[in-house]
């Protein structure tokens, strides 16, 4: 069986096939073929690689890391060619970082290093604090609607249903499977393992009840207050906020905030849900297929929410601000703020009753750029097929 190879695996193959002084990383959410990614390398590599995985039930010590650098080491030093050497899911490792920066500084062989991590924020952590200048990050997102499309064939409607995770696609003739699939094995795993055992949560009934909240109001504009209100849990609003950044960091859902240039945003704005993949939402819905299809307002959101999680994952490693613009009630969907460039983002699903803040907003921001999406626009597929920056800023 064919294997769908992700664009980035050529680039980081070329990578370890040089002698840099920088090592490869992987970071990502779980189920989008990190792992997959890194056995097609060490497919490819030319010469003895070694692939191990700190993704075990029990604590994984730093003599694991050790461990294989030794046993990589052995063998460059007995081949006299480069080893390849892949440790998977190293932010379990505790002060991991300290020592593979020791053991990479002190190298005695030509060890070409790839590691691969879920969190965000472990792996982010470590390689900031430790491992300045040493390393090339490769971030693997949510799968877009042309891999899911050349990967399983899918249609639009597929992708903004099933949203982008691989795995979901052996289940996708089976509604109520495909569902557990994505409830228990991805957002309970996340949750549990990424985010709450990996992150000093107080209130872990908040931050699952959190979530739940977002998959059931996608794509809409919430204030902390009234998600305390809705729901009934002893907090305040600068927990929800840090909880939300947390969801973020584990590439769940993020709290969009309200645009305002020139100006120092005000922390605490109402923020705009989004979620990573539309998975998320309709993995966790009451409504199937066929219902999600069929009800034009659900559908609007689902839509609107799929075009944020296209930006979120697309722009993650640009130096653009995503954002959202509300005055009144006029409303921009997404703004989109890179250097001098502002671009405001309509998108257009059929959903009645919304009203367009494009005007509105061009005459307060007049050097900006408008884009409608759908409807009379650039068509969805179009827009879900470019690279955002090519359309947006090209």
């Amino acid at each position: 069986m064919n294997v769908f190879k992700r664009e980035q695996v050529d680039s980081i193959l070329a990578g370890l096939m040089r002698d840099i002084p920088v090592f490869q990383v992987i970071t990502g959410p779980r189920q989008v073929g990190k792992t997959t990614a890194a056995k097609q390398i060490m497919e490819r590599f030319p010469h003895e690689s070694i692939y191990s995985s700190a993704d075990s039930s029990l604590p994984v010590e730093v003599e694991w890391i050790e461990t294989q650098w030794r046993l990589a080491e052995q063998k460059a030093n007995g081949s006299g060619e480069p080893v390849l050497l892949i440790l998977d899911e190293i932010q379990k490792v505790r002060n991991w970082s300290e020592v593979v920066k020791k053991l990479w500084d002190q190298r005695t062989a030509d060890i070409r290093l790839l590691i691969l991590g879920s969190s965000a924020l472990l792996i982010q952590q470590g390689l900031t604090e430790s491992l300045a200048g040493r390393f090339f990050l490769n971030r693997f997102t949510h799968w877009n609607y042309p891999e899911c499309a050349a990967a399983f064939g899918w249609s639009l409607n597929d992708w903004l249903y099933y949203g982008g995770y691989p795995g979901g696609n052996v289940f996708k003739s089976d509604n109520f499977q495909w569902k557990q699939y994505i409830s228990n094995a991805l957002v309970e795993t996340v949750i549990s393992k990424d985010v709450l055992q990996l992150n000093p949560i107080t209130k872990p009934a908040l931050m699952h009840n959190l979530f739940g909240l977002a998959a059931t109001f996608p794509s809409q504009i919430f204030s902390y207050n009234k998600m305390l209100g809705q729901l009934q849990e002893a907090g305040n609003t600068t927990t929800l906020a840090h909880y939300l950044r947390v969801l973020g960091q584990a590439y769940l859902v993020s709290g969009l905030e309200l645009f305002s240039l020139g100006q120092i945003r005000k922390r605490g704005s109402s923020p705009k849900l989004i979620l990573w993949n539309n998975a998320l939402i309709n993995g966790l819905s009451l409504k199937d297929f066929g219902q999600t299809l069929s009800d034009p307002v659900w559908w609007g959101r689902v839509v609107e929410n799929a075009v944020g999680a296209y930006l979120l994952n697309a722009l993650a490693d640009r130096p653009v601000s995503m954002t959202y613009w509300r005055k009144g009630t006029a409303e921009v969907d997404f703004v989109l703020h890179s250097g001098n460039d502002v671009v405001a983002l309509e998108i257009k699903s059929g959903r009645q009753g919304k009203i367009s803040g494009l005007q509105a907003f061009k005459t307060e921001y007049k050097k900006s750029r408008a884009m409608i999406v759908g409807g009379n626009g650039i068509p969805l597929e179009e827009f879900l097929s470019t690279p955002p920056e090519k359309l947006l800023f090209g």
